[in-house]
Parts: C-alpha cells; structure tokens; sequence
C-alpha cells in the first residue's frame, strides 16, 4: 500500500465503502462542487483507474443548488444511500455557509450504473448550518452522525449523533457529543466536523476533524464503550491531543476528513485527505489539491487505533 503518493489526486472528504458484492466504492468532493461521483473496484488500488460516474447533478438553482460536499455512500437496509451537504443558490443567500444535508437513493445492485432518485433534506430539528453526514449501525439500531452549527456555542459546528427512524429521517432529539473547545480545534475556524465511525476492541471509535481546512486541519478522536448508551455524551471520552495532523518533514499538510475501509484480509484501512504544499492562490475553498490518500491503521497494546502519521507507513 502506497501511502506517501495519493491514491486519488484532487478528491477531498474521501469516503470508502467495501460492500458484500467484493467492491469497493468510492465518493468524494469533486472540484467543481457540482454532483455526485461514484466509482468501483475489486481492489483498493484499482479505485485509482476505474471509471468514473457522476450519478447526480445539482440543479440549476434552489436551496440545494450549489456546493455539494462531502458525500458518504451506505448500503442501508436493503438500498444504497448516498448522504451529501448541499447549499442554496448564490442569487438566494450571500453567504456560501448554508449547507443542510440532504440524500439519494438507489435500489439496484450496482450503484454506480444504477438509477438514483432525490430523497430530500435530512431534518435535524435545528435549522442551522449543516454537514458531514455519515450513518452506522450498532446493537441492530441505525445512527446518524452529522456536524452543525449549536445554536448559542460558539464556532462553526460541533458533532451531533441521533438514532435514525428510516435510512433519510432521525427519531428523536440530537444529541450532542463533541464541540470545539481545544487549541488545536479552534485555529483559523472553531470546527469539529467529519466525523467517521470504526468499532473494534469493545469501543465505538468516532474520528473527526477540527480547525480550518488548511495546514492547521488535523484529526481528534472520540470513543466509547460498545455497551454503553451511545446518546448519553458522558459515556464518550474525549482525547486532549489531535490523533493525525500536518507533518512539514514529508510536505503533508491538513491532514483529515477521513473514513474508515478495510483490506481484503480484514484490515482496517484510513482513508483521508491531505494537500503537499501550503502556498494556496486565491480562497482555499476552490483549491483542487486535496488529494486521496490511504494508510493501513495500527492498534496498540490497550485496544486504542494508532494513526501514525500522514504519508508513512
């Protein structure tokens, strides 16, 4: 596994998903912000050459018309979804910030070929600032684990967890687990955002990234116990230090908005994004050189993943 060369350039918010079916399907931010991209392989590195499909396209305008970012693709209860922040028109809003999350779905058995239809908007029951939508199930119960803006906290968005009725609609009040409070989460932007979901070793693991998507972005960690009842914030531990940030000695930069896949051979494998310099012309949020890259995870002796850093084995 190549790690210090990315497995796909320009593709931010990697998302990796290795299916029943022996492939692996591939989503991210494309550039131009304007859909959907999906694509498969029998291998890992064979992502890095199949064919691309853009299986939805904004539209022209509306509340869900510009800058979709950070698309997840799940297969949940018998059909794939695909979970995605979307924001209003620029002729609605000046502010670029008004993302809420939506999804679509699909049926067919290969996604990428299949037909997908719009399913809506993903209601929270708070109507702020909204993204990074990613779901799990544990104990038989499908969750969904999103970022937003808290109304009255301070910063851009915290980590919010709800147990889902169906696959495109929550069942209760968010839940709260996570908001930026340390140094490191709060450099250039007050974010925790990104979160993705790895459950080994008797703990329910939930990464996230935090601070401004340049040379400051790096990854936190939460966890709890597989036993514990996983809307009660208490029962969540909160590391004090970032678990994967920026390393100048290898020109990796930003590491974060990461998820979870794992190896044929049951591996568990971090997928994320990483820019090689930190000299960005013009706003950063159309800088295309946020590449794919992968790493094999590590566990150390207490059950506890091990990250290393970007770009090494």
């Amino acid at each position: 596994m190549n790690t210090n060369t990315p497995l796909i350039p320009q593709r931010a918010d990697p998302f990796i998903h290795k299916h029943t079916d022996g492939y692996y399907y591939f989503t991210a931010s494309v550039p131009s912000y304007e859909g959907i991209e999906l694509r498969r392989a029998k291998t890992l590195e064979g992502l890095a050459d199949a064919e691309t499909k853009m299986v939805w396209t904004k539209p022209d305008a509306g509340p869900y018309s510009d800058l979709i970012w950070a698309p997840e693709i799940h297969f949940n209860q018998g059909a794939w979804y695909v979970y995605f922040a979307a924001a209003p028109s620029r002729e609605i809003k000046d502010d670029l910030f008004q993302h809420r999350m939506y999804a679509i779905s699909c049926k067919d058995d290969n996604p990428v070929d299949g037909k997908w239809e719009f399913c809506g908007q993903i209601e929270t029951g708070i109507d702020t600032f909204c993204l990074d939508a990613t779901t799990f199930t544990h104990n038989d119960q499908l969750y969904y684990l999103w970022a937003q803006k808290g109304p009255g906290i301070r910063g851009n968005s915290n980590l919010y967890i709800a147990p889902m009725k169906t696959p495109i609609e929550i069942e209760g009040e968010p839940v709260m687990l996570t908001k930026p409070e340390l140094d490191w989460e709060t450099r250039g932007f007050w974010v925790n955002e990104g979160p993705a979901v790895l459950i080994r070793n008797g703990k329910i693991f939930v990464t996230y990234s935090a601070s401004a998507t340049d040379e400051n972005y790096c990854m936190g960690l939460i966890y709890a116990d597989v036993n514990a009842d996983l809307l009660d914030p208490s029962n969540w531990t909160k590391l004090n230090t970032p678990v994967f940030a920026t390393d100048e000695s290898v020109t990796m930069f930003g590491p974060g908005h990461n998820s979870f896949t794992q190896t044929p051979e049951g591996d568990d494998v971090l997928v994320y994004h990483c820019r090689q310099y930190t000299e960005i012309e013009g706003d950063p949020l159309w800088n295309p050189d946020r590449h794919t890259f992968v790493k094999l995870v590590k566990w150390d002796d207490n059950g506890m993943p091990v990250f290393g850093k970007p770009g090494q084995p």
